[in-house]
């Protein structure tokens, strides 16, 4: 039920791919960061990920200096030491909407990445007939990929198994935590922005992104999108939210889940 239509000579973007590249790098690295004690395992095996993150002086690398032990934040507070705000599910401002998503903490700037929308990612060839039967939560990509950010029933089971299939020995390509009502990856909530209305008026849009080959491999245990099938080469398909305008504490985001972009 979703129609977006881009001619040739237009651009689906509202920030640049690298805005967003940087953007994530900068969470991902700092939960990373953050979790450093959970991480030994890929550490004692990875030796260059280990010198990335443990010998090199912090200062220089930019990064924030690893945390002690005592210290380690939620991954909200993470999310809001980071970009400067944090968001959170909670009852909808709309009547009758269900869960929305807020922002909890902070202030989003015009032109940030403020969520992700999670799920399996299928090409308009694949089958999902069965996954969406009831499914609201099916988001229509251009050229037909869909994104099935449905965390309950056949849609949870088939995102499990995904991302137990694409393990690399230690190392997790996806994560699987936003089906529960704790993920590891706060951004990973945009499933429950709700649509726009008379009285809310839309304040981020659904902007795609394409996962590089330079992603940093032991940053992927974040991304809350896994691809269906596993033997076709292709870049990882993410959808992110981007504000349309400043966003104070406490608003709720809207989205409009019906585009068209001339």
């Amino acid at each position: 039920r979703t129609l977006r239509y881009v001619p040739e000579n237009s651009q689906d973007k509202i920030i640049t791919d690298e805005d967003i590249f940087v953007m994530l790098l900068k969470v991902f690295e700092t939960l990373f960061i953050n979790d450093l004690s959970k991480q030994t395992h890929i550490l004692a095996l990875c030796p260059e990920i280990r010198h990335k993150y443990l010998e090199l002086p912090t200062p220089e690398l930019g990064r924030p200096r690893v945390p002690a032990r005592s210290s380690r934040c939620s991954p909200e507070e993470v999310l809001f030491n980071t970009l400067g705000f944090s968001i959170a599910r909670d009852q909808s401002s709309l009547l009758s909407a269900g869960t929305g998503v807020f922002v909890s903490k902070g202030f989003v700037p015009k032109g940030t990445v403020v969520s992700m929308y999670p799920g399996t990612v299928y090409r308009k060839y694949e089958p999902i007939f069965f996954q969406s039967l009831g499914n609201p939560f099916n988001f229509r990509c251009i050229y037909g990929v869909l994104i099935d950010g449905n965390d309950k029933g056949l849609s949870r089971a088939v995102y499990r198994s995904c991302s137990r299939r694409d393990r690399l020995g230690p190392l997790q390509t996806s994560d699987a935590s936003w089906l529960t009502a704790a993920p590891q990856n706060p951004l990973a909530v945009g499933q429950y922005v709700n649509n726009c209305s008379r009285e809310k008026a839309a304040n981020v849009c659904y902007q795609e992104f394409d996962v590089p080959g330079s992603f940093p491999v032991e940053l992927k245990q974040y991304l809350p999108n896994i691809v269906y099938s596993h033997d076709i080469q292709s870049h990882l398909r993410c959808v992110v939210l981007v504000t349309l305008r400043d966003i104070k504490q406490g608003e709720e985001l809207f989205s409009n889940y019906f585009t068209i972009v001339n």
